[in-house]
């Protein structure tokens, strides 16, 4: 890391880090957010002539202390007449960025589009926002460490960015505390940082944040990511040749849809990843056995993450192969049949009122027949697309988010992978916004899509395909 002043214009800016182990590139995107010069605009004279995306810093000559000289133009600024009507583009960057009706994209780093793709995603969870904006710069707990604490306070800074700004942002801050976190996020290969799994990186920001906020004093909701994220499973255990049975509990912040011949549909995929085998001592044979392990789902969560086990090891190749299946995915997934008993139950009254109030809106009589059947939950599935969420209790406890759970979700953002490998090719988000339109980020261009298209990028070749799918849940008020 070395320090150099760098003139534009009439202006001088001291003290700007270097980082030499990232490419020139980087470095213009810091002068991007000190000047309002795009990258591609910008000229910086260094020994042998003008500073290159790609170049080798080693190569360059560039010193501690330097001054470097930088020309280009600032994208330009419309001013507001003093009289007359005022236009979008003559409001405070805040203003448009509430008129522009989505957040602005994320500059790619050099192979970041898995990190970009997933904080787009997150993003665009309202309470998880709120969350982070309650969490303090200076009030770290002793239960965390000072880079969990840091990326906490960079992952809020950065969400914060996304909100106020219609530029591009690039995620500089955030990127460095994620690879001091997580290493492995900072693999070079010929000196270009790598491609990473976006799961991978899904799972252990998801993590990183379940920490610091379950450990910032907030008395209201003392653990916040797995009040939103968290899926709590029961199990039952047993082994057919010895007859042994146990049961288990456990909360995961994810399902998984397996994939195989066999299936076709996210649901199948679903049902498929709650079924395993696993191989384990059995005390009363005195030796290892195979156990049957089957799970049910006991406790919804707000946001339902489910995750496309499209990657596996390829011991021929040596590394992540994929598979291209089509897998069909809906824009409303209702899960009851997944659900344990108990479940059931609970979710019976607030299923009720749901499909009385989607009734209501088709001038249908009121039904009081329980919701427990199969074809009560196909017919509720077929009127509920005229809702998103309309009568949502705000901002409930986990126990109340529970008591009015009806186990039925819509989609709201899908991560797509486009390439071979999950350490090669593509990451993009597809997220839903607040006014219902979709928005395509590929890194620092978001894009409009029709949400009949959403549903398309369900596999089957060479083009992007869901890795992850968010839902949120569709809820009635107690």
């Amino acid at each position: 890391m070395i320090t150099v002043s760098v003139k534009w214009q009439k202006e001088m800016f001291k003290a700007v880090e270097i980082d030499t182990t990232q490419p020139p590139y980087v470095f213009k995107c810091q002068l991007y957010d000190l000047t309002g010069v795009p990258p591609e605009r910008q000229k910086i004279m260094v020994k042998g002539g003008l500073l290159k995306d790609d170049a080798e810093w080693s190569t360059l000559g560039v010193k501690e202390g330097q001054k470097l000289m930088m020309m280009g133009t600032a994208d330009e600024i419309v001013k507001a007449p003093e009289k007359g009507p005022v236009f979008v583009e003559d409001l405070p960057e805040e203003e448009q960025a509430i008129n522009l009706g989505h957040s602005a994209g994320l500059f790619n780093l050099g192979n970041t589009c898995y990190m970009n793709s997933t904080v787009q995603c997150l993003h665009s969870v309202p309470e998880l926002k709120s969350a982070l904006i309650k969490y303090s710069h200076s009030g770290r707990s002793n239960d965390v460490d000072q880079t969990s604490h840091m990326l906490t306070i960079a992952t809020r800074d950065l969400f914060g960015e996304l909100d106020k700004s219609v530029k591009a942002v690039a995620p500089m801050q955030f990127w460095m505390v994620l690879r001091k976190k997580y290493p492995q996020f900072g693999q070079l290969h010929n000196n270009t940082f790598m491609q990473q799994d976006a799961e991978e990186c899904w799972t252990q920001l998801l993590y990183t944040l379940s920490q610091s906020l379950r450990s910032s004093g907030s008395s209201e909701s003392p653990d916040t990511v797995k009040a939103l994220f968290g899926v709590e499973l029961v199990s039952r255990v047993h082994c057919v040749e010895s007859g042994e049975e146990s049961s288990e509990t456990e909360s995961v912040y994810s399902l998984k849809c397996h994939i195989s011949h066999e299936v076709n549909h996210l649901h199948e995929g679903l049902k498929h990843a709650l079924k395993s085998e696993l191989e384990k001592n059995s005390p009363s044979l005195g030796r290892s056995a195979i156990y049957l392990k089957e799970s049910r789902i006991n406790g919804l969560p707000r946001y339902l993450t489910i995750q496309f086990v499209r990657f596996f090891w390829k011991r021929e190749s040596n590394q992540k192969a994929k598979i291209l299946r089509k897998v069909d995915y809906p824009l409303q997934l209702d899960i009851f049949d997944l659900c344990s008993d108990d479940l059931r139950k609970r979710l019976e009254a607030p299923r009720r009122t749901l499909r009385d109030e989607e009734g209501k809106k088709l001038g249908l009589k009121s039904n009081e027949k329980s919701s427990g059947s199969k074809d009560n939950d196909i017919k509720m599935s077929d009127v509920e697309g005229s809702s998103n969420g309309s009568g949502e209790a705000s901002n409930p406890t986990p126990d109340e988010a529970a008591g009015a759970m009806t186990g039925i979700y819509d989609l709201v953002a899908v991560l797509t992978h486009k390439g071979r490998s999950a350490d090669s090719g593509h990451y993009v988000a597809w997220v839903k916004q607040e006014s219902g339109k979709w928005i395509e980020y590929d890194d620092d261009n978001p894009i409009p899509q029709r949400e009949e298209d959403i549903t398309k990028l369900s596999g089957g070749g060479d083009w992007h395909m869901a890795y992850i799918c968010m839902y949120k849940a569709r809820t009635v008020p107690m």
